[in-house]
């Protein structure tokens, strides 16, 4: 996401970017960031927990309104409600893509 940001910002349109490893935005060079402490492939939370993907977005959104410039990196309030270990990436029932692969690998 951070040569994506760059070129919109290029272009003169700012970005925000939300990112669980903030910490490299300066090796990649994101313009301004929203640091949240969850798990990848969750930046907005859990399936279907649209409170706090709300909560995230405008939260995300917000640091447009104290992110003068590039470089800026805001740690949002959100903490993940389980520990890692704890924490199911996976919903039940794989997705049809992973359906097909798995069948396919059956055969092979």
């Amino acid at each position: 996401m951070g040569l994506v940001g760059r070129v919109i910002e290029a272009a003169g349109i700012p970005t925000v970017t939300l990112n669980m490893i903030w910490t490299y935005h300066h090796l990649v060079g994101i313009p301004r960031v929203a640091a949240i402490e969850h798990p990848f492939g969750r930046p907005f939370g859990d399936v279907d927990d649209t409170e706090t993907q709300t909560a995230v977005l405008r939260a995300a959104l917000g640091v447009f309104e104290r992110a003068r410039e590039p470089g800026h990196v805001e740690h949002l309030p959100f903490r993940w409600h389980e520990a890692p270990e704890d924490t199911k990436w996976h919903p039940k029932e794989p997705s049809p893509i992973i359906a097909l692969i798995k069948e396919r690998r059956k055969k092979a």
